[in-house]
């Protein structure tokens, strides 16, 4: 694991949106498309308000999330709309979205169809995640009720159910996120730092960031 700090969260953000579209770059040189996966939630909002502008080939960029609560797009829960809103736009809205939702009524109804469509976008080229405080990422949540299956099994996508979480999720598995050919994660706060630390020396089931941080980048600002 290697740990940029950064002065502010500014800076970081647009600094770290500058690496991804050049690690982007680099992957269309050499592959006919690239595969960017980001996280939802509020954090990479500014990483995304940078990220949407930068000059690269977004025709040949396939875009999707990490993980998505099981909530349409109108929903004000739904990370879609987020990625939409703030991502897939400006130079960005070339780029081919991949959706992980599907509008059946259980994540597990579409999880054979989902798991074919994500099939081909592996590995993924460009990952960003999050982190929460409670060491989660992705949906893979301490104490949820498949977290096996998303740390150590070989499917690509885990439904999940987690204390906590309002709705269920689906997520990319362990497997599907540790095979990415670049890493990042992107974290702000004292509280979120102190987590990071703890997590370095805990296993996976307590801590399942941990079992992402080898090889990955994980940038830090206080605020």
């Amino acid at each position: 694991m290697e740990l940029k700090e950064y002065p502010d969260a500014e800076m970081m953000m647009l600094d770290l949106a500058d690496r991804l579209a050049s690690e982007l770059r680099t992957a269309l040189t050499s592959h006919e498309h690239a595969s960017l996966a980001v996280p939802g939630g509020t954090t990479p909002g500014p990483v995304f308000d940078s990220l949407c502008g930068a000059d690269l080939d977004w025709d040949r960029v396939h875009v999707f999330l990490t993980d998505e609560r099981w909530v349409p797009e109108d929903s004000p829960r739904s990370n879609t709309a987020l990625v939409r809103r703030r991502l897939l736009t400006e130079r960005a809205a070339a780029a081919t979205y991949v959706p992980l939702y599907a509008g059946t009524e259980t994540p597990e109804e579409a999880l054979e169809q989902l798991e074919a469509t994500f099939a081909p976008e592996m590995p993924i080229s460009v990952l960003l995640l999050g982190m929460g405080a409670d060491m989660h990422t992705a949906s893979i949540f301490p104490g949820a009720d498949r977290l096996d299956d998303a740390l150590h099994g070989s499917a690509l996508l885990v439904p999940m159910r987690a204390p906590g979480a309002a709705e269920p999720r689906i997520t990319l598995s362990a497997r599907a996120l540790r095979d990415a050919l670049s890493t990042h994660i992107v974290i702000t706060g004292a509280d979120k730092r102190e987590a990071l630390e703890k997590a370095r020396r805990l296993t996976p089931e307590e801590a399942p960031v941990a079992a992402v941080l080898k090889g990955a980048t994980v940038h830090w600002a206080e605020s």
